[in-house]
């Protein structure tokens, strides 16, 4: 069978037939981001001659293992890693409603080509589904004297601009595309809102997990220089592109163990030590998104905003919190995060919950729950279109540890519950309501993107209409109302 071709602005692409699908991969949107072009703005994709083969992932970013030792990148790897991939029903110029993926990974960790993203099943509800790469860690986010603030929300809008070029030609209406993603993706998501440059690049967006943490240039700046001064360098760009990737990944990971709880001196990012975020430099990112969003912003973006009910479990979890932690720990996070009066509230809200639960209460409500009410808020009172969402359906191969746990929804986004985190949070075979609950949480978003409407009421602050997705979805008025009532007055200012 003769295999999908398509022409981009930059030369022809051969892909993949995969069932009733065509799929393109490791196709570039601009070049290499290293060599002249390291720590600047990403440079349009050089032109090919011929017909260049698309039927493998790009070289993923550099970045640590994290976690996750194994997955540390290597030099092997190459650092052609601005690439665009593609799964697409139909490349007869059918004008198919696209659906563009932002990964997550705390701002220092992810690529396109994790299994967890293949975009196979959504797709085959007639959408065009779009992932792609972008910087992370210092070399994407690191705030460095003589480089751009936020490149990697720069990376993001060149791919969003070589989809408006190209996704034509492989079925998509460029007028149609919707972007999500989760976690720092739906963080990157929320940055582009209140991004002049990605403006008129999407029409709908759905940010899952959003995280409440963008930080100030000064800020920034202190972590970077604090990184660099692991690798004996200056926080510069021109110091560190001296330094090869591979050598400054473990200057970043030696600057988070110190990091680490360390209030006094990192204030409350210590909570996750996770140096990086995006940062409200006032030109390329000229507010917060809460900020920019209520003052009309996103107001022609239709928005899906939402969160699981546990959020922070996961990483409780991972970092063996449970049954380890103390009052004293409890208040010291209670002081560095909580709004003015939050322990004593959060007491009253939850009577006989122990430290664990209320830790966990706490930092979800933080880092993730509150900063996506809000957004949705601030959409609503903007006059935009807003629909908010919950998960609250228990990890069921962990459901007393880790609940509806970060990440749980990714899974069930893209229907792929045999590979990646799927396999610990769900069980290996996933049981049949997990199948059960992607397939709704699936043509939701599909529906989403190709019509702007989810299935439920568009969100209103009075009655702050949420879909539930737990073993029956439901319409619930204001699920989180007590958390709520504690945030209601809370600002998330750059730190």
């Amino acid at each position: 069978m003769t295999e999908p071709t398509a022409e981009t602005t930059a030369g022809r692409v051969r892909g993949r037939a995969h069932g009733a699908l065509a799929v393109f991969k490791g196709v570039p949107y601009a070049r290499e981001p290293f060599g002249p072009y390291r720590f600047q703005e990403p440079s349009p994709a050089e032109r090919w001659d011929g017909t260049r083969e698309a039927d493998a992932f790009g070289p993923r970013p550099p970045q640590s293992g994290g976690t996750f030792g194994d997955m540390a990148w290597t030099p092997a790897e190459g650092l052609d890693c601005l690439t665009v991939n593609v799964w697409t029903p139909d490349t007869g110029g059918s004008g198919l409603p696209v659906m563009v993926w932002l990964y997550g990974g705390a701002y220092m960790l992810g690529s396109s080509s994790q299994p967890d993203y293949d975009g196979g099943r959504l797709a085959s509800a007639g959408t065009v589904v779009v992932t792609f790469n972008y910087r992370v860690g210092m070399e994407g986010f690191g705030e460095l004297e003589g480089a751009p603030s936020n490149r990697a929300h720069l990376d993001q809008v060149a791919a969003l601009r070589w989809v408006q070029d190209n996704i034509a030609a492989f079925g998509g209406d460029p007028g149609r595309v919707t972007v999500f993603g989760e976690s720092a993706g739906a963080g990157s998501i929320a940055a582009l809102l209140a991004m002049p440059a990605a403006r008129g690049l999407f029409g709908r967006a759905i940010l899952q997990s959003v995280p409440g943490t963008y930080f100030s240039p000064g800020y920034a700046r202190r972590v970077a220089a604090a990184i660099a001064a692991e690798a004996g360098r200056t926080a510069s760009a021109a110091d560190l592109a001296a330094v090869p990737p591979e050598e400054l990944l473990p200057a970043a990971d030696a600057f988070v163990g110190r990091m680490r709880d360390d209030f006094a001196g990192w204030g409350p990012v210590a909570v996750t030590a996770v140096p990086y975020s995006p940062v409200v430099d006032g030109e390329i990112l000229p507010a917060t998104p809460w900020r920019a969003v209520a003052d009309g912003a996103a107001r022609g973006v239709e928005l899906v905003v939402g969160f699981t009910r546990d959020e922070y479990r996961l990483f409780m979890a991972l970092g063996s919190r449970f049954g380890n932690l103390s009052e004293d720990d409890l208040a010291a996070a209670m002081d560095a995060l909580a709004p003015p009066g939050g322990e004593k509230a959060y007491r009253a809200a939850r009577p006989g919950a122990g430290v664990d639960d209320l830790y966990a209460l706490l930092c979800s409500d933080w880092l993730f729950r509150m900063p996506s009410a809000h957004l949705a808020t601030a959409q609503a009172a903007a006059g935009g279109t807003a629909y908010a969402y919950e998960l609250a359906w228990d990890a069921p191969a962990m459901p007393d540890l880790l609940g509806a746990c970060h990440g749980l929804d990714v899974p069930l986004t893209f229907g792929n519950l045999d590979v990646g985190m799927a396999r610990l949070m769900c069980g290996n075979p996933a049981p049949p309501e997990a199948a059960e609950l992607s397939e709704r949480i699936r043509a939701a978003w599909t529906a989403f993107a190709a019509t702007g409407d989810p299935g439920w009421p568009a969100y209103r602050e009075e009655t702050a209409i949420t879909r539930v997705f737990g073993a029956e979805p439901a319409d619930v008025a204001d699920p989180e109302a007590a958390s709520r009532r504690i945030w209601a007055a809370h600002r998330f200012d750059p730190l």
